[in-house]
């Protein structure tokens, strides 16, 4: 199973739910809380060029944020990727 590492944000629901979701899927996942730590957000602004949250990456592909994936789950696109 692929390593999924997301960044996330205390009491930000979209984080909550893609958590949600990819717990859901049993997957292996690595939580960075960035908000309150200048040096992780910048790490995750450098990787994904983006500034909200969540930020998503499986394995070290970047995958986006909480729409992304459940977008990425009803394409049917997820489970392989989580599982290659």
């Amino acid at each position: 199973m692929a390593k999924v590492t997301i960044y996330t944000k205390i009491g930000c629901p979209y984080c909550v739910a893609a958590l949600r979701l990819l717990n859901q899927k049993h997957a292996n996942i690595t939580e960075i809380e960035a908000a309150t730590d200048a040096n992780k957000r910048r790490e995750m602004n450098e990787k994904s060029g983006r500034n909200t949250f969540p930020q998503i990456f499986i394995g070290e592909k970047h995958v986006g944020g909480c729409d992304d994936i459940y977008a990425l789950d009803a394409q049917g696109e997820l489970d392989p990727l989580l599982n290659a």
